[in-house]
């Protein structure tokens, strides 16, 4: 077994803000397994807001004694960044070893496109509208918000300028209890549909006494299955991110787990390329939400894309992945 990573920056069409601050391109790691004459490829951005870095993360991955499995994998690292690039590129690597999809490696149904998000940057009103508007023939838009005293001008804005689409908002820990009493009704009156992570992590038991009149899902509140027990009656739905679960192999455990304890399934990306959303497609089939759009904000890609069209995203061609 041979192991490789790479660093490779993708720059963004346009800068791309949250609450917690802007970006102009995605650093990622990809990562190469090669064994008896097959390679597979795994890809992970490192997140700062969980303490990762590009260098902290190469470091996880090229510390590992080799050879080493799934399985072994599981125990060797903590759900994050590293473990998601090499649990991916194990799948693939498994794939193109047995000559099968790894759909069918994973006793899952054939895959087929789902309907995804499209993520507005966090900006004035005014140029989310404009957003909005240059993307109203999506039918799925979600809108960064966690600004405070602008947040309604801003989905109000969306809504004038995309009025066909359906809108979800993303706070990214950036409300209080207050704000989300005061918002909350309001943007379910516009017609929002869920708020994504209004409170911080670790601080969201206010949830627990609150009516929630807008449903709310587990962002940074939630990681792999030793999450799910803490959110049981503060969140309605969760959102599965390959680099918090720590691969494909945990993520889809999560989802079975989540659906069984009730909570609705959405499954999400950091801004990454097709390669890292390649295995997402697979967690996400019939998934309450998808939000698999990190290669629509990339001024380039990798060779072999994701299809993106009105059906949504589309499986990976075997030239990409799995």
């Amino acid at each position: 077994m041979q192991l490789t990573v790479t660093r490779d920056v993708f720059e963004l069409d346009r800068v791309f803000t949250i609450s917690r601050g802007s970006r102009t391109e995605a650093r990622v790691l990809t990562v190469c397994i090669s064994d008896g004459g097959a390679s597979g490829l795994g890809e992970c951005v490192p997140y700062a807001r969980y303490g990762e870095t590009l260098d902290s993360v190469a470091a996880q991955i090229e510390g590992l004694d080799l050879p080493f499995d799934r399985v072994g994998l599981q125990s060797a690292l903590p759900p994050g960044a590293a473990r998601n690039a090499l649990d991916c590129a194990l799948w693939d690597l498994a794939a193109k070893q047995a000559g099968v999809p790894v759909w069918r490696l994973a006793g899952l149904p054939a895959p087929g496109p789902e309907i995804t998000a499209y993520t507005l940057s966090l900006d004035s009103p005014e140029a989310m509208g404009m957003q909005a508007a240059e993307n109203a023939f999506r039918p799925l838009l979600k809108t960064k918000l966690g600004a405070g005293d602008k947040d309604i001008e801003r989905i109000k804005a969306v809504c004038a300028g995309a009025p066909m689409a359906r809108i979800i908002v993303d706070a990214n820990e950036g409300w209080t209890p207050d704000v989300y009493a005061k918002l909350a009704p309001m943007l379910a009156e516009l017609g929002v549909e869920m708020v994504e992570q209004p409170l911080p992590a670790g601080d969201d038991d206010a949830l627990l006494q609150m009516d929630r009149v807008l449903p709310v899902c587990a962002d940074e509140s939630c990681h792999d299955r030793s999450s799910l027990g803490a959110l049981v009656g503060k969140y309605d739905c969760i959102n599965i991110k390959l680099d918090k679960t720590g691969g494909l192999t945990e993520a889809l455990a999560l989802r079975d787990a989540a659906l069984n304890a009730g909570f609705k399934v959405m499954v999400g990306c950091m801004v990454g390329s097709s390669l890292a959303m390649a295995p997402a497609v697979l967690v996400a089939q019939g998934a309450a939400l998808t939000d698999l759009d990190g290669p629509l904000l990339l001024e380039h890609d990798r060779r072999h894309p994701l299809i993106y069209d009105h059906r949504g995203v589309h499986p990976a061609s075997p030239e990409l992945w799995g």
